[in-house]
């Protein structure tokens, strides 16, 4: 019973700095104005945008194609009866191919929109990405 306070005292303190760091992203987008908010200098869909290289666009479309094709797959298999190992396996590489989508996209975030706006002197960029990553690594 101690151990199940413990857990729920310890899943309270995580939701309250998860409500926090979400207090303080928006409060950082609501002060966004100009040049970096009409030009969509980073890649929070919620506010703001970026219009990407069509290069870019394809491989990151690709990549979801290709995620999507292996979800409908796993999907078939649940629907065969497919013995749970091999199901889980093919879930495995789809979590594995959802973090490589989530490397791509965040190299890119850090490549153009961080680095653009670091340059134009908005640090607080820094901490949204610091935020953006703790999230990640949930």
């Amino acid at each position: 019973m101690e151990v199940s306070a413990m857990a729920n005292g310890i899943k309270e303190k995580q939701s309250e700095q998860n409500r926090e760091d979400d207090r303080k992203l928006e409060k950082m987008r609501e002060g966004m104005t100009g040049a970096a908010a009409d030009e969509g200098m980073a890649c929070d869909c919620s506010q703001r945008s970026k219009k990407r290289s069509e290069e870019e666009y394809k491989s990151l479309v690709h990549r979801l194609n290709r995620i999507e094709g292996q979800v409908r797959g796993i999907k078939r298999m649940l629907e065969n009866d497919a013995y749970c190992p091999a199901i889980l396996v093919q879930v495995s590489a789809v979590n594995a191919a959802l973090n490589s989508f989530n490397k791509e996209l965040l190299a890119s975030h850090i490549r153009s929109c961080v680095a653009e706006d670091i340059r134009q002197g908005k640090d607080e960029t820094i901490d949204e990405l610091v935020m953006t990553l703790q999230k990640l690594m949930k």
